[in-house]
């Protein structure tokens, strides 16, 4: 079944981005992201002060010379590259267990299960948001973790997103695929477009933050001529790259502007409901937050037949855990529609958190048929093999929830762990200014325990997150 694409009609459409043959043959790589690196730095550096402490010297020279040498070695050579067909993991380590539990290292596009980008607020600054961008991609029992941080990232997004299904991309990775963009350019655009700075618009705020129910957008009903659909249509590019380059005031700005030619547009009212509740986000303010959610259901009121758009405001609605509403909406995008990919998908998800496994099955099923791609043929057949399994024997059941409940488990003991590391390193130091022995010795015990716990459920998670083998003989 190929890509649904919204109808044009008065209601803006989403954009469909190309990518030429030739761009996508052009190479591009990007660093890993280094989160696991920088946990054997962090842990190599500690237990060196330890052993200098006991008065091993030399192992704690040797020690800190291998961590301080070859751990950023192996972080600046792991990387992940696209060469229009496959993506490719070039680190030593990885190589090397790959090679050892023979496995492969490289993930063609045809392989590609599932793309999910998570946004992680790094620093705000008045109404700008710095975000750090997260993006796995799945697929074939591989997972490929990618960071934003610069050019590279936008390159991997611009070659790699658009020649992937967009049933395969989930919504902020599509909002990256389809308005990622330097920053220089997106300050010119705006400035083009005569959009204040945030300085200005931070003493009119208050239009986006007063809690009313008909957003104060002075919307006024008008026959709009084709110039000023092109108007609205380039305000709306624009008030999207702001949003996701984190200037979020400006955006909500521009949306204002394009709602004002185009009031009565779905694809309008849910893009400025998203940025809405970004904005929510970064003020703490639970107004804005329910402000944004009558935007997204004013989106949904006003998206007609239009199954993609509704198939992404249940998406949203799931994100922001209103799953009434998130079921409410793919079950209209069916009922309008016909089924789709997404909408299908989207109900198994609320299935699942209804906890009916029969009607998790039965949607997997469905899905399983309607999906367009090997991969996502692939994927949804095991879905619809585990929960089939899960639904059929009871101590396949029995051991998965314990494996489940064992990793959630885990994840409280290592931030348990790790705070109470922390906690003996102060005593560490208070130990020595005070040069009494038994403070710093306390101080050493504590924290060397509480890592070496962190560590060893860190490792320990990682191996339990894989899920139980349906084939696995249980007599």
């Amino acid at each position: 079944m190929s890509e649904i694409v919204p109808t044009k009609s008065a209601e803006l459409t989403a954009p469909q981005p190309a990518i030429s043959a030739e761009a996508a043959k052009n190479s591009v790589n990007i660093r890993v992201a280094p989160n696991s690196y920088f946990i054997a730095l962090f842990l190599a550096t500690f237990f060196t002060g330890f052993l200098i402490y006991l008065q091993y010297d030399i192992a704690a020279i040797v020690l800190f010379a291998l961590g301080w040498a070859l751990i950023p070695f192996f972080v600046f050579t792991d990387r992940i590259s696209f060469d229009g067909e496959s993506l490719k993991r070039t680190g030593i380590l990885p190589r090397i267990w790959a090679s050892i539990n023979n496995t492969s290292c490289k993930l063609s596009l045809d392989e590609i299960e599932q793309v999910e980008t998570q946004a992680l607020r790094a620093i705000k600054r008045g109404g700008n948001v710095f975000y750090r961008y997260r993006t796995s991609v799945r697929g074939r029992d591989l997972q490929f973790v990618m960071a934003s941080g610069g050019e590279d990232y936008r390159r991997m997004v611009r070659n790699l997103f658009p020649v992937l299904s967009g049933n395969v991309l989930d919504n902020r990775s599509i909002e990256l695929r389809d308005y990622i963009n330097d920053p220089g350019e997106i300050r010119r655009k705006a400035e083009t477009a005569r959009i204040p700075s945030v300085e200005v618009l931070e003493t009119s705020v208050n239009e986006f933050r007063d809690p009313d129910k008909k957003l104060r957008l002075k919307r006024v009903d008008r026959e709009t001529g084709g110039d000023e659909t092109d108007k609205a249509e380039n305000l709306r590019t624009i008030a999207n790259e702001l949003r996701l380059s984190g200037n979020l005031l400006q955006s909500l700005e521009a949306f204002r502007r394009a709602l004002l030619i185009e009031p009565k547009s779905g694809w309008l009212l849910f893009e400025f409901a998203r940025c809405l509740h970004s904005f929510a986000g970064s003020e703490k303010n639970p107004d804005l937050e329910r402000k944004a959610l009558a935007a997204l259901r004013l989106a949904e009121k006003r998206a007609n037949n239009d199954q993609e758009l509704l198939s992404r405001l249940g998406e949203s609605y799931f994100q922001y855990g209103d799953w009434r509403r998130a079921q409410k909406a793919f079950r209209k995008a069916v009922d309008v529609a016909g089924e789709s990919f997404r909408s299908i998908r989207g109900l198994a998800e609320i299935a699942l958190r209804e906890g009916k496994i029969a009607h998790v099955i039965h949607h997997f099923a469905t899905a399983n048929r309607l999906a367009e791609t090997p991969a996502l043929r692939r994927w949804t057949q095991s879905e619809a093999d585990y929960f089939s399994k899960l639904n059929d024997d009871d101590d396949y059941m029995e051991m998965e929830v314990s494996r489940v409940n064992l990793v959630d488990s885990l994840e409280r003991g290592k931030q348990t762990s790790l705070k109470i590391a922390m906690f003996g390193l102060p005593w560490i130091v208070v130990g020595m200014l005070l040069d009494q022995d038994l403070i710093v010795n306390i101080g050493w015990a504590v924290s060397c325990v509480a890592l070496l716990i962190w560590a060893g459920t860190i490792m320990s998670k990682n191996i339990l997150s894989g899920r139980i083998p349906l084939d696995l003989d249980l007599e």
